[in-house]
């Protein structure tokens, strides 16, 4: 009886240590498997903060007060941080060591605070000719099973044969990078584990279909080759020994087992058309014209083994403001994937504060009334595109520390405050 009483004890002791018997979410991962419910944790605190970590090599032009991006994001309690850091083109930063090593000093500083937090870095959809300023190191070549050469990446042997270009990747040498050849492969890992080594625990791997539309002839062999070995490395290269991994899917099942960790896509904010500039979240919308893969995720995601090893029946996912440009005809509606003629953020950026405000708690509401495997990424900070200008959306309370914020700080904070 004694020894039974005792076990209960130090069970409810433990349960309370990990946040699971006190109310407070669990964000414990132990042995390199991320339970489902503390996956969920994550994504109900995560908040896309574009580029915070990539000071000196900005993608999007500079990025002031980020001291203030630091205080916020501890104030509001975010868990999950997404694309805190990556390229799009520009590779041959990963030459120049103080980039990633003024990453890691911040990482850790953060993480000194709340070790709890976890860092997104991202891998796209796009590979230019720095690559090939880019030495491959033996340690990529041992993983691959090859003889180490001394070569860089080869750029050619990188991209789809056709070189079709999305309108972003304008540059005479660059394109798609195609998952399905060693090459692009083996760039993926290399970023991947340069990635984690500052602390990284999540990586995001942009338009997987984009990339894998080879691939998927050869039943995802490249996607799932690149994720396994990046998953391996994570086991001695992440803090915790794993790194979550998702893209811009409904998620990529083979044999029952799920590719990614979860998905991540737009809003898909659809214009309330008697009613200028205001916008709704709907199920379905764009799935007629576009089909399900391009309209909005309600509903859509797929289910299977995750890579942790448990099962669902549905792929948890996120929704995110998207960033994509400006239409022909900004303020005018479109019924397309731009919103009133603005991509999401910038669409949110020309709201009033009030309006932004009212339209974080509906959007978290609805996703919970419609889908409850889905969660909303809130805007913490990413480039805006009006018609006159190139800007920064700031969720920070405005101040003197943070002159350009929106002011929805508090309200982030409040909503999640309310979700225990």
């Amino acid at each position: 009886m004694k020894k039974s009483i005792i076990s209960f004890i130090v069970t409810l002791l433990f349960l309370s240590a990990c946040g699971e018997y006190n109310n407070e979410k669990s964000y414990h991962i132990e042995g390199g498997v991320i339970s489902k419910q503390v996956l969920d944790n994550y994504l109900s605190r995560a908040i896309t903060q574009a580029e915070l970590f990539n000071e000196g090599f900005y993608v999007d032009g500079e990025y002031p007060n980020i001291e203030d991006d630091e205080r916020m994001l501890l104030n509001i309690g975010a868990k999950f941080i997404g694309r805190a850091i990556y390229r799009w083109g520009r590779e041959s930063a990963f030459n120049h060591p103080e980039w990633l090593g003024n990453a890691k000093k911040r990482i850790e500083k953060m993480h000194k605070q709340d070790p709890d937090i976890i860092f997104q870095a991202c891998v796209f959809e796009i590979v230019t000719e720095e690559v090939e300023q880019i030495a491959i190191p033996d340690w990529v070549f041992a993983a691959f099973d090859k003889t180490p050469e001394n070569r860089n990446f080869v750029l050619d042997d990188m991209k789809f044969p056709d070189n079709r270009q999305t309108q972003t990747q304008r540059r005479r040498r660059s394109g798609v990078p195609d998952v399905s050849r060693e090459e692009t492969q083996m760039f993926f890992y290399y970023i991947s584990v340069r990635y984690m080594e500052i602390g990284a625990e999540a990586i995001h791997f942009g338009q997987a279909y984009m990339i894998g539309r080879a691939d998927k002839e050869q039943n995802y062999a490249g996607w799932r080759k690149v994720i396994s070995k990046v998953k391996e490395a994570a086991k001695t290269k992440a803090r915790r020994g794993t790194v979550l991994c998702d893209s811009h899917t409904q998620n990529i099942a083979v044999d029952g087992h799920l590719i990614f960790d979860f998905c991540s896509f737009p809003l898909r904010v659809k214009e309330v058309q008697d009613d200028p500039m205001k916008g709704e979240l709907a199920v379905n919308f764009l799935s007629d014209l576009y089909g399900d893969a391009q309209g909005s995720m309600f509903g859509k995601t797929v289910g299977g083994i995750t890579p942790s090893g448990w099962a669902c029946e549905r792929s948890p996912y996120i929704l995110e403001f998207d960033n994509f440009g400006i239409g022909e005809k900004p303020g005018d509606p479109t019924f397309d994937w731009f919103t009133w003629g603005y991509d999401e953020i910038s669409w949110f950026y020309l709201q009033d504060t009030d309006y932004k405000n009212s339209f974080l708690h509906y959007a978290v509401d609805f996703i919970k009334q419609t889908d409850p495997v889905g969660f909303i990424q809130m805007p913490g900070s990413r480039v805006a595109v009006l018609t006159d200008k190139r800007t920064r959306y700031r969720c920070n309370t405005k101040s003197a520390a943070c002159p350009e914020g929106h002011s929805q700080e508090e309200t982030i904070k409040a909503i999640w405050a309310s979700d225990k």
